[in-house]
């Protein structure tokens, strides 16, 4: 059975400035996410400066989903999905 909890180091890359405004966590190593997987990076909240960016090194616990919960969540982003059908983009007026 495979175990369903796992630490792995990671890297946060958090920029904040007039162009760009973002945190993004990148898993050390092979280790792909699948729907309903859940990431917790540890460590300190962070905060910098506004017009910088930085990096930073923290440990992340990674938790499997069951197989369950995998195809809720599968399911579930497909009808997310329809609802943006209903959307028209027409170029005229609708009479």
């Amino acid at each position: 059975m495979m175990n369903r909890h796992f630490e792995v180091p990671c890297t946060v890359s958090v920029a904040q400035s007039p162009d760009y405004f973002h945190a993004h966590v990148e898993l050390d190593g092979d280790h792909a996410i699948f729907p309903g997987d859940k990431v917790r990076v540890h460590g300190d909240p962070i905060s910098i400066p506004f017009g910088s960016s930085a990096e930073f090194k923290r440990t992340a616990t990674v938790t499997r989903a069951t197989a369950l919960k995998r195809a809720l969540v599968k399911a579930a982003a497909y009808f997310d999905l329809a609802e943006l059908y209903e959307v028209s983009f027409s170029a005229g007026r609708i009479k």
